[in-house]
């Protein structure tokens, strides 16, 4: 998000990015990649839930995705820094290749399980702990310094996109081809679509690979002179800088602590179900709704400034996150859910535009991929633990829609008063304003 500010602020366009051979071909490959994996992430609910129709089968999505982040996310940082990076991602695109394949096989044939379903999902998610960080440090490499914010700006929109087209697509499909009644007894008519989007998103890999092999950038480290050596010693000094920088460890703290209450998409499958009676069709737009907030809101930061004193923003920001999650929860119309959604989506979008720029701004450059990923840590843990929790409060009731609803607004009700503890006791939050400390 900072890309938008920096364009509007240089008058570079961001289309002009495009203008580079490697960059605008991984561009375009990463945009049908990512919608693969968006249809892939939804569609593991939607099968774990049909497999099981648990709240707490649902939460433990989260939970398998986030320990690989927790436990292999710092090595996946040392990993970029001292390798190739291009060779990095064409081992991490394969692997979720071939994870996405074994989905496909093993639900086409009968052979699925939840477990077997939890497992390959960590396989996916230990990728992408290699993955993320040697993508995010090979992209400076793709354009000329000039044209990095536009860059940065189209990838973010990319991923918007993806995260709109992938599950209204999912859902389509797999409105397309369910039995009456989601159910274990009904898997046979969830069988056929499940299989096709995840060969889908195995077969949308393949752009990125051919990619990947025919850069004429190299993915090379620049060693730094003076650097640390040391992996462990490396690992330390990145730690050292992300915790003892207060502006850091408040932001760190409320934005994980906000998506670990109020994360509660894993529960949309019983929304979409129980509560709206809208389908699998229903359950792909209400995935899609965040994406399209997020989408807008990005457009609106192209094209307009942030006011003064952003800190006092990202509060507000995130106490809508945290309203609009509570209308999500107490909602019964389609529309009203899809509505709070689509907010849910924009407040985020202005909590990140802050919470990264500042993460930029005080982080000297030597430091920026050992800091991305400690934070990845807490940005990415946040809303898998936060699925967990909501996954595990919903199962305490026999209703499962009633336990949704509840696990929903008591997460957006506790976002809300971890903004106010954070408000009163944060002034360096409180009064942030980079405008006047750059």
């Amino acid at each position: 998000m900072l890309a938008t500010l920096d364009v509007v602020a240089s008058g570079h366009k961001p289309y002009e990015a495009l203008k580079h051979r490697d960059f605008r071909r991984l561009a375009i490959s990463m945009l049908v990649s990512l919608v693969g994996s968006q249809m892939q992430n939804v569609a593991i609910d939607w099968h774990v839930w049909v497999l099981t129709r648990s709240p707490l089968a649902l939460g433990l999505v989260g939970l398998v995705r986030v320990v690989p982040i927790v436990v292999l996310s710092l090595v996946g940082g040392l990993v970029a820094d001292r390798r190739d990076r291009r060779r990095v991602l064409i081992v991490t695109q394969s692997a979720m290749t071939l994870v996405a394949l074994a989905l496909g096989v093993v639900t086409l044939l009968g052979r699925d399980s939840v477990g077997l379903v939890y497992v390959l999902t960590a396989c996916t998610s230990a990728a992408g702990a290699f993955d993320n960080p040697s993508r995010q440090s090979l992209l400076p490499r793709l354009v000329p310094e000039k044209d990095l914010p536009g860059a940065l700006a189209i990838m973010i929109s990319v991923f918007q996109l993806a995260s709109i087209g992938g599950p209204a697509l999912t859902g389509l499909i797999l409105a397309g081809t369910a039995g009456e009644a989601p159910g274990r007894a009904a898997l046979g008519g969830h069988t056929g679509g499940l299989a096709l989007i995840y060969f889908l998103n195995a077969a949308s890999f393949l752009g990125v690979l051919v990619t990947l092999f025919t850069l004429r950038t190299s993915g090379e480290v620049a060693r730094e002179e003076g650097g640390p050596e040391n992996p462990l010693t490396s690992l330390k000094e990145g730690l050292r800088f992300v915790f003892s920088t207060p502006i850091l460890v408040w932001t760190m703290t409320l934005d994980f602590f906000a998506t670990l209450l109020a994360g509660s998409m894993s529960l949309l499958p019983i929304f979409a179900d129980q509560v709206l009676k809208a389908g699998p069709a229903g359950y792909g737009w209400l995935r899609a709704a965040p994406g399209i907030g997020a989408l807008v809101g990005s457009v609106w930061i192209s094209v307009h400034r942030l006011p003064r004193r952003q800190g006092r923003v990202f509060l507000w920001a995130v106490a809508a996150y945290g309203a609009t999650t509570i209308v999500f929860g107490l909602s019964r119309s389609f529309w009203l859910t899809f509505g709070a959604l689509t907010l849910v989506g924009l407040s985020d979008t202005f909590s990140t535009v802050v919470r990264q720029t500042v993460r930029q701004l005080v982080t000297p450059d030597a430091l920026r991929g050992r800091m991305t990923s400690v934070n990845m840590i807490f940005f990415m843990g946040g809303p898998q633990l936060g699925e967990l929790e909501a996954g595990f409060v919903a199962s305490l009731f026999a209703s499962a829609a009633l336990g949704a609803s509840v696990a929903v607004v008591s997460g957006g009700v506790g976002t809300l008063l971890v903004v106010a503890f954070i408000a009163a006791r944060a002034k360096v939050v409180r009064d942030y304003d980079w405008t006047e400390s750059g």
